[in-house]
C-alpha cells in the first residue's frame, strides 16, 4: 500500500483510486494510537460533508476507533467543517475528524485532524499521527457493526447542526438580519452549507443547495471561476440583491459578491471585518496572516494600533497563534478567515453573518463600507494568475527567485523583497507581484496588487514575461 500524507490540510486522494475503506482504517487506526498514547479517556467527534460515499468513510474511522476503546460522537447527516470544530471544543473531545476534500474536485475525499481546542490540529501533532499510519490495513472490517457499538454506548450521535445553530443565536443578532430590508444570497456549491443556511434564514435567495456529490463536474471552490452563475443572479437582480455569499464543499472558505455580482476578495473582507470588530464592536487584539494577504491590512492595523504578524501559508500556522495568543482576527487570501469569539477555525458561514450583521447595523451597502476603508488604506485591487509549467521550469525560476536575480520586472523595479514561503517583490506605489510555488502539481501561483484591476494584470504580465523569457 502507499504511504499516506497529510498536506496544508489533512490527507487527499481520488475516491476508490487511494481513498478507500481500507486506506481510511488506516489513518483511523494512526489517529487511535495516537489517541491512545496522549489522553487518558480519549474520545472523538467525527462528521462528513456532502461527498460521495461520505457516511460510509466517516462510520469505518468510527468503528475502528471505537474497536480501540475510544469514545465517538458522530454527527447524522453532513456537516461542515467548523460544525465539527465546535462540537470538538464543546463537547470536550480530544479530537475531531471530518471527512472532506474541502474544495477539491468531486473525485476527491479527505480526512481532516481538529484539535481539542476547535481548530487544526497543530502541525507538530499531525506528524505525529501520520507517523503512526500502518503500512497495511490489519483490521477485519466486515466484523466490525455499527448497531453493536452504538448499543454499547461506544458510538453516540450528535446533532452537530443544532449546536452550531445555536450558537450562532448566541452570538449574533440575527432577528435584525432576518427583519432588514436588506436581501441576500446564499451559494452552497452543492456543499455542506446548504441545510444550516435555510435554518438560520429561510428567506434567503439560495442557489445551489440540493445534495449533489458531483457538483455538476465542478470543484466547490468560492472563486469567481467557478461562481459565474451566482455573479449572474444578482447581476440580474439588478441592485435587489445586497449582497451574494459563496462557502466552499465543507464551509470553511468564504466568496463574497457586492449587489452588482461583483467579486469581493479575502483582503478586503479581511479589511471589512477588522473595521467593524474595532469600530463598531471595540473590540482588539493581535492580527495574524498567512503571507499572500495584501499589505494594506498591515497599514490598517497600524491605524488601529494592533500588533500584526504574518506566518507561512497554512490555517493550521494562523490557527497556532490564535490558541496561545490573544488574537482578534486570522485570515488567508484563498478564503480562510477566524475571528475572536468563536473558534480558532476558518468558517465561511460565521464570517458572511459578520459582514451582513455590519451592513445592517450600519444601514450601508457593501460598497460604501469597502469606501470607507479605502478611506483609510488607500483603493486597491489583486488578481491572482496560476501559470502551469513544466516541473523543471518551475524550480528553475524558484531557484532565480531565491538567488535574487529578479532586480526588475519589465518596468517594475524592485524595491524590497520578502520570502517568509515564496517571494514578495515590492515596487514604487504600494504595488507589488507574489511568485509562489505549489508543493503538490507543476504550478507557479502568482499575486499582483495595484490601485486598479488593469493595473494588477499589467504587473502579472509583465512578470510572467520576465520570468518565462529567462
Amino acid at each position: 500500500m502507499s504511504a499516506i500524507k497529510f498536506g496544508t490540510d489533512g490527507w487527499r486522494a481520488i475516491i476508490a483510486k487511494d481513498y478507500t475503506v481500507d486506506n481510511v482504517a488506516r489513518v483511523s487506526s494512526g489517529t487511535a494510537k495516537w489517541l491512545i498514547s496522549n489522553f487518558e479517556e480519549p474520545s472523538v467527534v467525527i462528521g462528513h460533508d456532502c461527498r460521495f460515499a461520505g457516511e460510509m468513510f466517516a462510520e469505518t474511522a468510527a468503528m475502528v476507533l471505537a474497536q480501540q476503546g475510544i469514545k465517538v460522537y458522530l454527527a447524522k447527516g453532513f456537516v461542515t467543517t467548523p460544525m465539527v470544530s465546535l462540537g470538538t471544543l464543546k463537547q470536550s473531545a480530544s479530537l475531531g475528524i471530518v471527512i472532506t476534500a474541502s474544495h477539491n474536485p468531486p473525485s476527491y475525499n479527505g480526512f481532516k485532524l481538529k484539535g481539542n481546542f476547535g481548530g487544526p490540529l497543530l502541525p507538530e501533532q499531525v506528524q505525529e499521527v501520520e507517523n503512526l499510519i500502518p503500512d497495511e490495513n490489519d483490521i477485519n472490517l466486515s466484523v466490525l457493526r455499527m448497531d453493536k457499538f452504538e448499543s454499547e454506548g461506544q458510538i453516540e450521535y450528535l446533532d452537530l447542526e443544532s449546536m452550531y445553530v445555536n450558537h450562532v443565536e448566541e452570538n449574533f443578532d440575527m432577528e435584525s438580519i432576518r427583519n432588514s430590508d436588506m436581501n441576500f444570497a446564499f451559494d452552497a456549491m452543492y456543499g455542506a452549507g446548504q441545510n444550516v443556511m435555510r435554518r438560520l434564514l429561510p428567506d434567503l435567495t439560495f442557489l445551489h443547495c440540493e445534495d449533489n456529490p458531483g457538483f455538476e463536474g465542478q470543484a466547490p471552490e468560492p472563486i469567481h471561476r467557478n461562481l459565474t452563475e451566482f455573479s449572474e443572479l444578482l447581476k440580474i437582480a439588478e441592485g435587489n440583491l445586497d449582497c451574494g455569499l459563496a462557502v466552499d464543499g465543507d464551509a470553511d472558505r468564504i466568496g463574497l459578491y457586492n449587489s452588482m455580482g461583483e467579486f469581493i476578495d479575502s483582503h478586503h473582507i479581511i479589511l471589512l471585518l477588522i473595521n467593524y470588530l474595532v469600530e463598531e464592536k471595540n473590540m482588539s487584539g493581535k492580527v495574524v496572516n498567512a503571507f499572500s494577504v495584501s499589505p494594506k491590512v498591515k497599514k490598517l492595523c497600524d491605524v488601529f494600533g494592533l500588533d500584526y504578524e504574518v506566518t507561512k501559508i497554512g490555517f493550521k500556522y494562523i490557527a497556532g497563534h490564535m490558541v496561545k495568543e490573544d488574537v482578534l482576527l486570522g485570515g488567508e487570501e484563498s478564503g480562510g478567515i477566524a475571528i475572536k469569539g468563536h473558534i480558532p477555525e476558518r468558517d465561511g458561514i460565521w464570517m458572511g453573518l459578520v459582514i451582513w450583521e455590519y451592513m445592517v447595523k450600519s444601514g450601508k451597502s457593501l460598497d460604501d463600507l469597502i469606501q470607507a476603508v479605502y478611506e483609510k488604506v488607500g483603493e486597491f485591487k489583486f488578481e491572482r494568475i496560476d501559470l502551469h509549467l513544466e516541473e523543471e521550469t518551475k524550480q528553475l525560476i524558484m531557484k532565480k527567485c531565491t538567488a535574487g536575480d529578479y532586480q526588475s520586472f519589465g518596468d517594475y523595479t524592485v524595491n524590497k523583497i520578502e520570502n517568509t514561503d515564496g517571494f514578495k517583490f515590492y515596487f514604487d506605489n504600494d504595488e507589488w507581484v507574489m511568485i509562489r510555488p505549489s508543493g503538490t502539481e507543476p504550478v507557479l501561483r502568482t499575486y499582483a496588487e495595484s490601485s486598479t484591476t488593469e493595473g494588477a494584470f499589467k504587473i502579472l504580465k509583465a512578470t510572467h514575461k520576465t520570468i518565462q523569457n529567462n
